[in-house]
């Protein structure tokens, strides 16, 4: 599927909401009369159930146990779980456009999704987006419903914030953007306050950002970052790269998955004010532990010395791409 809410229905098909054990069908035909009778009483535990149904209880263990064949995978999400059992227990909530109403967590990963369509907005409670490992290069953030508060967008080929910055959902906490093709310095201008007021969390890890002191002094209008990662961007190679977050960013809890104790962050006070020790420059060092299929050096050393024939030199070269 190419769009979100393609991915969504096809999502809804593999759970097969509609079909036994879920929906509504002769496996629980008396408990849809009741429902359609206002004046019909609920059924109790001790009435006997007509012949040719299931209780609602047996169709709830024919999803939960792990040796019926329509159960989950033991690696299903919560969300899968919570509309199977809806659509047992109130399999009317799942009817048409219903569905939208009951869904607060969506997760789409690895379906080939290229764009974020404006069906996203008939989900009027979600509040966890996750699209990892698609192929999304755009987000329009006027498709994205108001109330989500996590968007992941990890391992995808996002490269410019404008779009996604132009009307961003106003109570999102965390965005993930890890593994994508963000480059510096350009991007920097969209990760401040103005834009992104609740943030708590932002994963930029894996990109191409370079310039750190820019970065930095946007970010730090994000008066609610506590968890910031960069690590796999150029700029992380910066040998003052750490200490310079850490103390610019004085509200930060956790960077790059470390904690930062109060121990490193009296460690590297005062490194903020000192911009000049940051280098757009950066040192690697490489070792070479075994090199296999090359002539041994030593036997050209011995026939130099114990033979007045010709000798034949070699020379290696070997490149490094970043």
């Amino acid at each position: 599927p190419g769009s979100v809410s393609a991915a969504f229905q096809e999502y809804l098909r593999h759970l097969g909401l509609q079909d036994f054990p879920c929906g509504l069908g002769s496996w629980n035909k008396s408990c849809l009369n009741a429902r359609r009778s206002p004046r019909a009483e609920p059924a109790g535990l001790e009435e006997a159930v007509p012949p040719g149904e299931e209780t609602p209880e047996a169709l709830l263990e024919l999803l939960r146990d792990q040796q019926s064949p329509w159960a989950l995978s033991s690696d299903c999400s919560p969300q899968d779980r919570l509309l199977q059992e809806v659509a047992v227990l109130a399999p009317e909530l799942l009817r048409g456009s219903r569905v939208f109403q009951v869904v607060k967590s969506l997760r789409i990963l690895d379906k080939g999704v290229e764009e974020v369509d404006e069906g996203l907005l008939r989900f009027q409670q979600l509040e966890e987006l996750i699209l990892s490992a698609n192929h999304i290069s755009r987000v329009t953030s006027a498709h994205l419903p108001r109330t989500l508060k996590v968007l992941e967008l990890c391992c995808n080929a996002v490269g410019d914030l404008q779009d996604l910055c132009a009307q961003p959902p106003p109570e999102l906490q965390h965005l993930g953007l890890g593994y994508n093709q963000l480059c510096g310095p350009s991007q920097e201008k969209h990760l401040t306050v103005d834009f992104w007021p609740n943030l708590v969390s932002l994963d930029l890890s894996f990109n191409s950002l370079t310039d750190l002191r820019g970065l930095v002094s946007q970010l730090s209008t994000l008066q609610n970052l506590h968890i910031l990662v960069l690590q796999g961007n150029p700029l992380a190679l910066i040998p003052t790269y750490r200490g310079f977050l850490v103390d610019s960013l004085p509200k930060l809890s956790i960077l790059d998955d470390i904690h930062i104790w109060p121990e490193e962050r009296k460690q590297f006070h005062g490194l903020a004010r000192q911009p000049e020790l940051i280098r757009s420059e950066a040192r690697v060092v490489v070792s070479i532990g075994e090199m296999k299929g090359l002539p041994d050096p030593k036997a050209f050393q011995q026939l130099k010395a114990g033979s007045e024939g010709p000798v034949i030199t070699y020379s290696y070269y070997v490149t490094y791409e970043f």
